[in-house]
């Protein structure tokens, strides 16, 4: 069986040899690009993310990434974002008091964690649902690399108190709990880092690149 395709995209945010790397260890054959098709036509699409939420989406759009992951999720094609790649997925990020419109994938905002020191960085665990496939086969004890100062602390529930979808919620807490990984269908993402975070985020993509 030939190994899978992933797109990386590069969209001026991200480390992304570092992830490339990563990804290669966990099996794919990873190309990084901006080529609208090639990341459309990948098996899976890796979306990185470092810095800031509003420049962050001001490259995506300059890609058309926006509509990649779109036009990917509306054919249920896998998508896996890191980090800010993360962030940008939700309806809006909100930063120095101005809010970006993100994605809009999921609902919701991305705001700055109510913690006394910031960045969040560092080693943390994380409480995984029991069901996971994104963690499955990891110790629950391990812990994977954070480095931010803003995430996704709730998430939105509709009229009748049921989420808007079903998906599997990873919290990790750090001033206030925050989400740190969420499975949703074709579309996984993570707070942390796993291309940073040693054997424990090598297993996690090796088990994102198993599904694709």
């Amino acid at each position: 069986m030939s190994a899978s395709k992933v797109a990386l995209l590069d969209y001026g945010s991200g480390n992304v040899r570092s992830a490339q790397r990563a990804l290669e260890r966990a099996g794919a054959q990873v190309e990084v690009t901006s080529d609208f098709a090639t990341a459309l036509d990948a098996d899976g699409l890796l979306v990185p993310g470092v810095g800031a939420y509003a420049a962050c989406m001001e490259g995506l759009r300059a890609v058309g990434g926006d509509r990649i992951i779109g036009r990917r999720l509306a054919g249920g094609r896998p998508v896996l974002g890191i980090c800010v790649g993360m962030q940008i997925l939700f309806d809006e990020g909100v930063e120095f008091g101005t809010a970006t419109r993100g994605c809009g994938e999921w609902p919701g905002a991305v705001t700055r964690l109510p913690a006394d020191v910031l960045p969040h960085m560092g080693w943390n665990t994380v409480d995984a649902p029991d069901d996971s496939v994104m963690f499955a086969g990891i110790d629950p004890a391990a812990r994977f690399y954070f480095v931010h100062s803003y995430a996704a602390q709730a998430w939105e529930m509709d009229n009748d108190g049921s989420p808007l979808t079903a998906p599997r919620l990873t919290w990790t807490d750090y001033g206030a709990p925050f989400l740190a990984a969420v499975e949703n269908g074709p579309l996984w993402a993570t707070q942390f880092h796993p291309e940073k975070s040693g054997d424990v985020g090598a297993a996690l993509l090796r088990n994102w690149v198993a599904t694709l």
